[in-house]
């Protein structure tokens, strides 16, 4: 099916929210300052509304968390607050403490991991830098006392036993040969110091990867996204990006068991890497979510990208390989949106989110403009 832009709604108070920031543009600074305003302006409405509607308590957490939800800061949190609306599930006190303690339990775990990969690393570089400046030094050092020990050993030749200074080359030489050895031992420092480096560039990298995938994770997609948005805007080129969503996921895992469910996300991890290149970068966002970045694509180009994959996944016939029965068609359902500006990366994540909602309450297998 071709993409094509839905027609705005006023289903449901989640979908709304997924359209702050779609003000006309307005061009210069003094448009970019309306613009946030405006912004800032609907958010404190919607903020006020949903804890009205709730009747949940105005307590910092709860801000921070119903914030995040609403402005899409958070595009896993806004999944989460679209879903609840959508399935007419009650929003409680308690269920928006175990949300928050959710999610700074996540960025907890993930701030804690880069802070410590940070520290390695900083302890690394100041011991490369210590023991290089020392290897200088033994090194010259070690050439004065060699030239040294030549001078005393002519000396002690020249006047014969007894007098004590063929003692002392015998001594330095014993010093010398101990400079030689922590030489040796420095360098074999420096080595393993190298290959330390090696292992944390690479648990740098493991960081931003998706296990089961191998597709960059959600962390590594924002910081992508947020580069190729200040990248486009220095190009003057186009942006946009898409969410994916499996459609019937659950049944999936119902009907085979979970892990046929993870080999279906890899089958299809696997088609968005076939697909990837100088105009897609695909990530798994979390559970059965993905989103796609469409660099110089405007939001139209990006879905009929986005579309060939989705029929190139519906087309596969997959079997589940413990028991031979088929999963049936595997489809996706997506919503695309275009990056207008640096400013408007989560801006455009909701939109693209909310469009992926109307493809599912459309019919699912099919790709929608936000």
């Amino acid at each position: 099916m071709s993409a094509a832009s839905p027609k705005k709604t006023s289903r449901t108070e989640a979908v709304d929210h997924a359209k702050l920031g779609t003000a006309p543009n307005k061009t210069g600074t003094a448009g970019k300052r309306d613009r946030a305003r405006e912004g800032r302006e609907e958010l404190m409405q919607r903020v006020s509304q949903f804890v009205m509607k709730h009747d949940v308590a105005l307590t910092g957490s709860n801000l921070a968390t119903i914030v995040a939800g609403l402005s899409g800061s958070d595009a896993g949190l806004a999944r989460i607050f679209a879903t609840r609306e959508i399935s007419r599930e009650s929003i409680s006190q308690s269920w928006l403490d175990e949300v928050g303690k959710m999610r700074s339990r996540e960025d907890e775990r993930a701030d804690a991991l880069e802070g410590l990969l940070d520290k390695v690393e900083s302890s690394l570089s100041k011991f490369t830098e210590t023991t290089q400046n020392a290897q200088s030094e033994t090194s010259e050092h070690r050439g004065a006392i060699d030239a040294q020990i030549s001078e005393l050993a002519e000396s002690a030749a020249a006047v014969g036993p007894g007098t004590g200074i063929d003692r002392l080359v015998d001594l330095s030489r014993v010093m010398l040969e101990r400079i030689v050895q922590v030489e040796e031992a420095m360098k074999k420092s420096q080595a393993e110091t190298a290959e330390l480096k090696e292992n944390l560039a690479e648990a740098r990298a493991q960081a931003d990867v998706d296990h089961l995938t191998r597709l960059p994770n959600r962390r590594a997609f924002e910081r992508q996204l947020e580069l190729a948005a200040k990248r486009a805007e220095e190009n003057g080129d186009r942006l946009s990006l898409g969410f994916c969503d499996v459609d019937h996921f659950k049944s999936i895992n119902d009907t085979h068991g979970h892990d046929a469910g993870d080999r279906v996300l890899v089958a299809i991890a696997n088609t968005l890497k076939k697909h990837a290149g100088k105009h897609l970068f695909a990530a798994r966002h979390g559970g059965e979510e993905f989103v796609v970045l469409f660099p110089g694509l405007n939001a139209q180009d990006a879905s009929d990208r986005l579309d060939e994959i989705r029929i190139d996944l519906s087309s596969r016939q997959m079997v589940n390989r413990d028991n031979g029965k088929s999963f049936g068609r595997i489809t996706f359902s997506a919503g695309v949106s275009a990056v207008q500006n640096p400013d408007d990366t989560r801006g455009a994540l909701t939109r693209a989110d909310a469009a992926l909602y109307e493809a599912k309450e459309s019919g699912r297998d099919r790709v929608h403009i936000g």
